[in-house]
């Protein structure tokens, strides 16, 4: 099965985390939290609790088959870290799938990864993914080669079910 990195810190959308982690876990992969710091504890803007499993200097693309960036404030954490934006940029690179939904948008800028693509997200940084030079789209999920991304909770059943597609 596959090893999926959950990136992510401190004020993550809970429901962006915990759906796409819990549904991962039940299709058979492995879900691996991977942050700035190893042990850290993260809490979500509403309450839930996560601890990093894994530190951005101990990670490579090659062990990772996916990424899943959870939305909230998180992604404008996790892009300050340039060892989680080379992991997302590599993983790209190597055309294995990365699902970013609501916020999670900036780590995909952050990584110059979606010049040319088409994508959603949260509508407030729909402008910074245009000056990034995507094509934004009010869609539930847009699936561009391996990037799939959502717009909010609401999107989380079609979100997922992108991505264990793409595992297959």
């Amino acid at each position: 099965m596959a090893k999926v990195a959950f990136i992510m810190d401190n004020i993550f959308e809970d429901s962006e985390f915990q759906v796409p982690y819990d549904k991962m876990r039940e299709a058979g992969h492995e879900a691996v939290i991977v942050g700035m710091e190893a042990g850290k504890e993260l809490t979500g803007k509403n309450g839930t609790k996560a601890s990093v499993d894994q530190g951005s200097s101990e990670v490579s693309a090659d062990e990772f088959d996916a990424i899943v960036v959870p939305g909230g404030y998180s992604p404008d954490k996790v892009r300050t870290d340039e060892k989680l934006v080379a992991l997302t940029r590599a993983v790209h690179e190597a055309n294995k799938p990365i699902a970013a939904i609501c916020h999670a948008g900036w780590m995909l800028v952050e990584a110059d990864i979606v010049r040319g693509r088409t994508v959603t997200s949260f509508k407030s940084i729909k402008t910074d993914l245009k000056n990034a030079g995507a094509t934004w789209v009010d869609e539930e999920v847009v699936e561009d080669g391996n990037l799939i991304t959502s717009r909010t909770p609401a999107d989380l059943p079609a979100f997922v079910s992108a991505l264990l597609n793409q595992l297959k």
